[in-house]
């Protein structure tokens, strides 16, 4: 017995405009959508967004969330979404850069502030 994969629920404001930056900016296809929920994919990875009240502010400290996704070939990655990401207010994006924990990773904050990291192990 194995667990296979985690697929975090990101809440949002705007549902459409969190799928134009999933699918526009980061890859992902849409594989289910309804009016206030859609599960994306990439590769093996899954998320499912969910439409908050627009009232609900998720840019209060006490409310963002973040998740970690462990990739191969990072630099490639960060190079197929640059054109993309450019198009970003630059403060939503750190490129890839070494930290000391052994990881290579780069950083982008999606419409509501959610942090999304990508990562892969030095060496």
């Amino acid at each position: 017995m194995r667990m296979k994969q985690i697929t975090p629920f990101v809440p949002c404001t705007s549902l459409a405009k969190q799928l134009a930056f999933y699918t526009g900016a980061l890859g992902f296809k849409i594989g289910f959508e309804t009016e206030f929920y859609a599960f994306i994919h990439r590769d093996d990875v899954a998320i499912r967004l969910v439409q908050v009240d627009a009232d609900v502010d998720l840019t209060n400290p006490e409310r963002q969330t973040s998740f970690y996704i462990d990739v191969e070939g990072i630099d490639d990655l960060f190079a197929d979404m640059k054109d993309a990401l450019g198009r970003l207010d630059p403060a939503r994006v750190r490129a890839p850069f070494d930290k000391d924990y052994g990881q290579r990773e780069f950083h982008v904050a999606d419409e509501d502030c959610t942090l999304v990291f990508f990562g892969q192990a030095l060496g």
